[in-house]
């Protein structure tokens, strides 16, 4: 699996570098239609010719991973853009390391606390001044987003400032944080707001969330954001169905995860093959995530499908289908007591520049309601600790290697103590004045 998913990494990266920064060869050579890029509403021209520091535009990933009725992984779709879903995967191993420790002491699990510590390795490896040490901060939409929790615990594991776009400010292409004593060069921003949020110069202008500039100071490589602008065509769902051969173009290898057979409705045949079977099929938008969209043809009644049937027809590009795959499923505590829940897993990936790195454990989704195929949280999933395995560990030696796999603490990471090396007047200050409210 980790191996299969650094290896869609870096197609995934040498594909967005080559339509962004290149001359788009992978069209020129006929591997991809030019009319898949130019149609996708992810392909941001706005965003070519913006070339991050260290090459890097993927700096983390999350891809979602099912097995098949056979037990092999396959890839249900590529996340690329802004993942979330690691501090479920941190938060869960810290509990059942806790409440369960006689059942670590049996086993050789690989940790998953190292992510942090990995993230902002990656973060100060992208960054565009390497003449002092880099101002990196994370950028949220805020507290009513559902990810908030996320945000928070990784700027504090990370001991980044966590930050709103009210607290940054562009000035001749350079970012600066606002705070109580004066102005900070932002050199790395770790952005969890979506593209048409980000810049309202350049995208949605009555966007509340976003720092107008931003985009002009990142084409001029004064700041880099990660990950980068733009990066949704490449898990455009109708990109989806073409990976397979990005790996084989950019790596001359073959897939190690396949793909979920996908047709491409707006090819006349596949058009015509799904709409006669439309209640066998899963209908996803190309462009949405978090499972929004998503119709499950065999649990859809009429009136959904001629909705959804009219839809298809008058834009057959913003959908494909997908053959119903039965997800595996895993024992799972009900009010009932122990079920069978379905379950997928998403492993989450770290480019660091001069390797991938994979979470040995990643975010097991767990589709809680009875007989549902729908994991994704914002819908009422739950998730699981998955653990792995370290193979080749004696038996009696278990209990003299085992610790308790703790996420570190800000001042653990790289021997620097981040968080309390700030001042007061580091500060935001928004973060001040709700200090003074309270």
């Amino acid at each position: 699996v980790s191996r299969g998913v650094v290896q869609r990494v870096k197609a995934l990266e040498a594909f967005l570098h080559d339509i962004y920064e290149g001359d788009a060869e992978v069209v020129s050579d006929g591997v991809v239609p030019n009319r898949v890029i130019r149609s996708s509403t992810q392909m941001l021209r706005k965003a070519w010719g913006i070339r991050p520091e260290n090459g890097v535009r993927i700096h983390v990933a999350g891809l979602d991973l099912i097995r098949d009725e056979s037990g092999k992984f396959c890839v249900l779709e590529d996340n690329v853009r802004t993942p979330s879903g690691i501090s479920y995967v941190l938060e869960n191993r810290r509990a059942m390391s806790r409440v369960l420790p006689e059942l670590f002491a049996s086993y050789s699990i690989l940790g998953v606390s190292e992510y942090p510590s990995r993230l902002l390795t990656a973060l100060r490896a992208a960054t565009p001044d390497t003449s002092s040490e880099p101002n990196i901060v994370l950028l949220t939409p805020g507290v009513y987003n559902s990810a908030y929790f996320e945000h928070s615990f990784l700027a504090r594991q990370m001991g980044v400032h966590l930050v709103e776009g009210r607290d940054l400010v562009c000035r001749d292409n350079f970012v600066y944080m606002k705070t109580t004593y004066g102005e900070v060069k932002v050199d790395v921003i770790y952005r969890r707001v979506d593209d048409d949020f980000l810049d309202q110069v350049q995208f949605r202008p009555d966007s509340m969330l976003g720092v107008p500039g931003l985009l002009n100071a990142a084409r001029s490589g004064r700041v880099t954001i990660a990950n980068a602008i733009g990066n949704g065509v490449a898990d455009d769902k109708l990109t989806y169905c073409y990976v397979p051969d990005l790996i084989k173009y950019y790596l001359g290898e073959e897939a190690i995860l396949p793909n979920i057979d996908t047709y491409r409705l707006w090819e006349p045949e596949h058009l015509s093959h799904v709409l006669s079977r439309l209640d066998e099929m899963v209908i996803k938008p190309v462009d949405a995530s978090g499972g929004k969209g998503v119709v499950l043809g065999p649990q859809a009644d009429k009136s959904e499908l001629d909705d959804l049937r009219v839809k298809i027809a008058e834009n057959p590009r913003s959908f494909v289908a997908q053959r119903l795959v039965h997800f595996s499923a895993a024992p799972t505590a009900t009010d009932a007591g122990i079920e069978p829940r379905h379950v997928d897993l998403r492993p989450f990936a770290i480019n660091e520049g001069d390797g991938v790195y994979v979470c040995p454990g990643g975010l097991t989704r767990v589709a809680l309601p009875k007989g549902s195929m729908i994991v994704n949280s914002s819908q009422g999933g739950g998730s699981k600790d998955t653990w792995v395995i370290e193979r080749g560990i004696p038996a009696d030696s278990l209990g003299k290697k085992y610790q308790i796999d703790r996420v570190q603490e800000p001042n653990e990471i790289d021997g620097t103590d981040l968080q309390g090396s700030r001042s007061e007047s580091e500060v935001p200050r928004w973060s001040v004045d709700q200090q003074q409210q309270q």
